[in-house]
């Protein structure tokens, strides 16, 4: 049986090209090593095929597009990169440039250097903004569980993390989306410490936890410098406006973290610039979270504020 078709598709969206593997940092490791961090790019880029062959100039947008940075979870364990930009690409459908980065693991660098490799993303695609068609003065950022902690703290836009690789460039950010961060490292611990002592938890002590793995250091400072890497510690007037989303049967981060991080806002005079999304039936980072209805809330988040 043979069939010929003719179809006539409307072109109702542009073509998304990956560009990937880009160095934005070269960081520096205790022993004296230096480590390339990379990031890649998914952005209306115009037809790149099309353009080596034929030499044509497609459909690549007029205007500079707005950024959004997704740093992936991981419990600052480590993750791929791009192991999550499939469940992003929505915002590149909408007429984003998506970034998806790699920040050090807590086995290669303690906090703040997770802090320090996010802020110098932000600068790296400041000071390329011309080379990759991206708007220096709309960069949002996005992140799930330890990336919503990250993203978090950049969106303080104050000078904790800052370093000198692309200095010059601003690291301030204009919307944050924090998927179920735990931005209570304190609360955290507490919880933590409380799993170890009544021999719940996976870890015989502390300091082997997630958040305790991150700060590194002795058990009896944990506490003190949890308290001074959260970034409910820091709200203050240069923030930018922040969209919290956390599920009501969170087993691994407490809905209370997110909750307590949207009322101190409130109460700082800020809940113009806070919105807080408590979804029904949702666990850690589970399903409900990437379904239409929840993208679509996060989306015109970022369209109202980029």
């Amino acid at each position: 049986v043979f069939m010929k078709t003719v179809i006539h598709p409307r072109i109702q969206r542009g073509t998304l090209t990956l560009l990937d593997n880009i160095t934005y940092s070269h960081a520096k490791q205790p022993d004296g090593s230096v480590l390339d961090l990379k990031l890649s790019i998914l952005l209306h880029h115009g037809n790149q095929e099309l353009r080596l062959a034929s030499g044509l100039t497609t459909d690549v947008p007029p205007e500079p597009l707005p950024v959004i940075i997704w740093v992936p979870g991981g419990a600052w364990r480590g993750t791929d990169k791009n192991q999550s930009i499939a469940e992003m690409q929505f915002l590149a459908e909408r007429g984003f440039a998506l970034v998806s980065m790699y920040y050090r693991s807590s086995a290669q660098a303690h906090y703040p250097a997770q802090l320090i490799d996010v802020k110098t993303a932000v600068r790296f695609l400041r000071a390329h903004a011309e080379q990759y068609h991206i708007d220096p003065h709309r960069i949002g950022m996005i992140g799930r569980s330890a990336g919503g902690y990250l993203a978090s703290m950049a969106a303080m836009n104050n000078d904790l993390g800052e370093s000198d690789e692309w200095s010059g460039y601003s690291s301030d950010i204009q919307a944050c989306c924090d998927l179920f961060g735990p931005v209570d490292l304190s609360q955290l611990l507490q919880k933590t410490t409380a799993e170890v002592n009544s021999g719940r938890s996976r870890w015989n002590s502390i300091k082997k936890s997630h958040e305790g793995a991150l700060l590194g250091g002795s058990e009896e400072t944990l506490p003190k410098r949890a308290y001074e890497a959260s970034p409910i510690h820091y709200i203050n007037d240069a923030m930018c406006p922040i969209a919290i989303f956390h599920g009501d049967q969170d087993p691994i981060v407490p809905l209370k973290i997110s909750e307590d991080f949207y009322d101190a806002m409130v109460s700082a005079g800020l809940e113009n610039r806070a919105e807080f999304y408590e979804v029904t039936g949702a666990g850690h980072g589970t399903r409900e979270f990437f379904q239409d209805s929840t993208k679509q809330l996060i989306a015109d988040f970022f369209t109202r504020q980029l």
